[in-house]
């Protein structure tokens, strides 16, 4: 077999990224020099509607050109809620926690039924989505509200309604992250998170999502750059490099038969100990059948060299690789076709991307999501006496490194403003707010109501200050958690507080309705707070 055959064998191995919401040089040179089998989109690629599905096509023809026998797989992170890279022209969907807040899995099948008719009409065949986490640790920096909830059978039931809800709109689906991100207090972005508990309580918890949505014909799963002491004893070994995790728990334990991936090899808990390019062999020799990389050509690229050069060195076999683009073909097979891609006959297909329909469904989903998680006969307030409102909103931002903060959301005050169009709004900002809260308070006397945003409370955060001292002089405070439900652990002695799960501004719309008694906010908490 000449290099070049090696090269465009393992190329197909690959899962890759790229600048731009154009076909560049550098993925079109991946493709016809190595035949990457697959295509991650990041917020960075998205433009409109149409733009995508241009560039999804561009993307297939060149693929075409350079013979492929199937098609690419192309895929991205649409998990909705705070992980969500298309925003533009796309309908805004409740994520994990929001649908578990609803106790009915149905709707998260209705919601993975409608996102990937969306993504599949905007030429994407892959979500990276369901979020199998159970998270039950509240100071989890990555997951929180990307889970839909702290127990393990809730997660696994609403986690297998999802994805059979995105696979019969004809969307392959990834169980992440295995085999469990959800007990951590690391961000695996940033270091190697380590989870420490005996293997028979990983069975009672982590596995349970797993093994049911395995066993309900999961298509892939990505693996975590988690370390689990109990599965693999070789110390700081993370799942994405584990033969124990992928081979002796996945593929024997569970009967897994179908793709693994990793997630990005280019994530720090990877890069700053064996490396992306190293580990790139070590996760193919554990026995990952993809590698994401991405975001750097350079790194891609070098990542497929030091796999040559592995192949050619018997540090590992070609038919490990074959059976690999065995998998991932089959996989093609039941998601891709040629003739999906014919730009620009598919405009059509892009009715149904933010139709009436989906933005009704939507709604609906979150007039059942949103939480009244405490209230002391404050709500609903009555409008007739034309209260004054003050509202206090934090400045958006992304919280976790997975986030994108490009999300096109309108303001917690904008929902107050459509029932009190007089409402004050100030924005605050967590680094300074320790200055600004002798301002905040003197403010605030001018005011009957405050309603407070918030997006992530800790025990230390200068926001609980603010609550006291707003309550010491006898204000009215309704706290509206736009992101963590954990929020109302810290601020307990707030008159109500209502929940979103995720600061989407249709969420934010039902939180408003219900202060001023136009919505009822009918979810139930999904974790203990």
């Amino acid at each position: 077999m000449s290099k070049k055959e090696l090269e465009r064998k393992i190329g197909q191995l690959f899962v890759v990224g790229f600048d731009g919401t154009t076909v560049n040089l550098k993925i079109k040179k991946l493709i016809h020099d190595y035949h990457v089998g697959s295509i991650i989109l990041f917020s960075r690629n998205i433009g409109e509607p149409e733009e995508v599905l241009q560039l999804t096509s561009d993307l297939q023809k060149e693929a075409k050109k350079a013979g492929y026998e199937k098609p690419l797989l192309i895929c991205l992170d649409q998990e909705n809620g705070v992980v969500s890279r298309i925003h533009k022209g796309l309908t805004t969907f409740p994520g994990s926690m929001a649908l578990g807040a609803t106790d009915n899995p149905q709707y998260a099948y209705k919601i993975g039924l409608a996102t990937g008719k969306e993504l599949k009409a905007l030429g994407i065949n892959w979500n990276l989505a369901p979020v199998l986490d159970v998270n039950n640790n509240p100071d989890n920096p990555v997951i929180g509200v990307r889970s839909f909830s702290e127990n393990a059978e809730k997660v696994a039931a609403f986690g297998e309604a999802m994805m059979k809800g995105l696979q019969d709109a004809g969307v392959m689906t990834s169980l992440k992250h295995f085999p469990g991100h959800g007990d951590t207090n690391v961000d695996s972005h940033l270091d190697l998170p380590v989870i420490s508990h005996e293997m028979e309580r990983l069975e009672n918890i982590e596995l349970v999502p797993f093994k049911a949505c395995i066993e309900a014909g999961a298509d892939s799963v990505m693996a975590a750059h988690v370390y689990f002491p109990a599965i693999e004893p070789e110390e700081d070994i993370p799942a994405t490099l584990s033969k124990r995790v992928y081979v002796d728990l996945l593929r024997k334990k569970l009967g897994f038969t179908g793709v693994i991936t990793t997630d990005c090899m280019e994530m720090k808990a990877i890069s700053n100990s064996i490396g992306t390019e190293k580990g790139a062999v070590q996760a193919l020799q554990a026995g990952t059948d993809f590698v994401m990389i991405s975001h750097t050509y350079a790194v891609q690229e070098g990542a497929i060299q030091e796999i040559v050069s592995a192949v050619e060195n018997g540090k590992l076999s070609l038919s490990c690789i074959e059976k690999s683009i065995q998998r991932i073909q089959m996989l093609k097979e039941k998601y891709t076709s040629w003739r999906d891609f014919h730009f620009p006959e598919a405009k059509d297909a892009l009715q149904i991307v933010g139709s009436q329909k989906h933005r009704q469904l939507a709604q609906t989903v979150y007039r059942e999501s949103v939480t009244m998680v405490h209230n002391h006969q404050l709500l609903p307030l009555n409008t007739e006496k034309q209260p004054k409102i003050l509202v206090l909103e934090p400045a958006q931002g992304a919280m976790m490194q997975v986030e994108d903060n490009k999300g096109n959301q309108k303001s917690l005050g904008a929902a107050v403003r459509e029932h009190v169009p007089g409402a004050a709004v100030e924005i605050y900002d967590l680094d300074e707010i320790k200055k600004a809260v002798k301002g905040i308070i003197t403010c605030a006397q001018n005011y009957d109501y405050i309603i407070l945003g918030t997006l992530t409370v800790t025990e230390n955060s200068p926001v609980i200050t603010l609550v006291n001292q707003l309550l010491k002089e006898n204000k009215k405070v309704i706290g509206v958690g736009m992101r963590n439900p954990y929020d109302f652990h810290f601020l307990r002695n707030v008159q109500a507080f209502i929940n979103t799960y995720e600061p989407s501004f249709p969420a934010l719309q039902i939180a408003a309705g219900a202060i001023f008694g136009e919505e009822e906010a009918k979810g139930t908490l999904p974790v203990n707070v």
